[in-house]
């Protein structure tokens, strides 16, 4: 027979239990989320990285050798490693993922080639958690609609930057019929609902570039 004290902790231990599952259940997570070997393959396909138009996007973007770069969800650094060079050799290249194998893999690459002004950081689901203040460029290549938590994500993103900072976002065009995730609406963003959110940060439309057609948009952001 329990006592009351007994009858208490027991109380106590099952709110407790169901306060971690609360938390757990509305924690942020990865939308469309894989196992690292699977990214790998996934985004070092030559034909996505043709599809990339790396040598196109990187002009527009306007860097300079010294300026501070954030790779957002950088992957396999298939542009982390073209932007470190632009910025070179006083420059930093920050990649940015929250899977470890992913940086692994990108630090890898960066010895191989020699690239040496890449750092990679462990970010979380709602935090970059940059090392520095003073970002010029926060760059987003097909990213943000894997962010589950994307207007905090967005926020925090804005305490690491300059006050002339700017942000870059290519994403998939949610009205073409040959977007990938179709079948998953919540990953699927409009160019409308991602310009209220960096307003609310305190960024407008600075740039808009056709370049990818009805698949992708590529739009730079700055504070007025």
């Amino acid at each position: 027979m329990f006592t009351p004290n007994h009858q208490l902790r027991l109380l106590f231990l099952v709110a407790l239990e169901v306060v971690m599952l609360v938390a757990v259940a509305e924690a942020p997570a990865q939308l469309g989320s894989r196992e690292t070997k699977e990214w790998i393959e996934r985004l070092d396909r030559p034909e996505r990285i043709a599809g990339l138009k790396i040598d196109k996007v990187l002009p527009l973007l306007k860097l300079k050798p010294g300026d501070k770069v954030a790779d957002i969800g950088a992957g396999t650094g298939a542009f982390s490693l073209p932007l470190a060079r632009t910025v070179a050799p006083s420059g930093k290249l920050y990649a940015v993922d929250i899977d470890p194998g992913l940086l692994d893999y990108i630090a890898q690459k960066a010895k191989k080639e020699k690239v040496e002004n890449i750092q990679t950081v462990k970010g979380e689901f709602s935090d970059p958690k940059l090392p520095t203040r003073d970002v010029d460029l926060a760059f987003f290549h097909d990213v943000l609609h894997h962010i589950e938590s994307r207007q905090a994500y967005l926020k925090a993103l804005a305490t690491y930057m300059k006050p002339t900072g700017r942000t870059a976002l290519i994403e998939m065009n949610r009205d073409d019929p040959k977007t990938p995730h179709r079948d998953s609406p919540e990953m699927l963003l409009s160019k409308e609902q991602v310009k209220q959110w960096m307003a609310g940060i305190g960024f407008y439309p600075a740039e808009e570039f056709d370049l990818f057609g009805n698949a992708k948009w590529f739009i730079i952001y700055a504070r007025r």
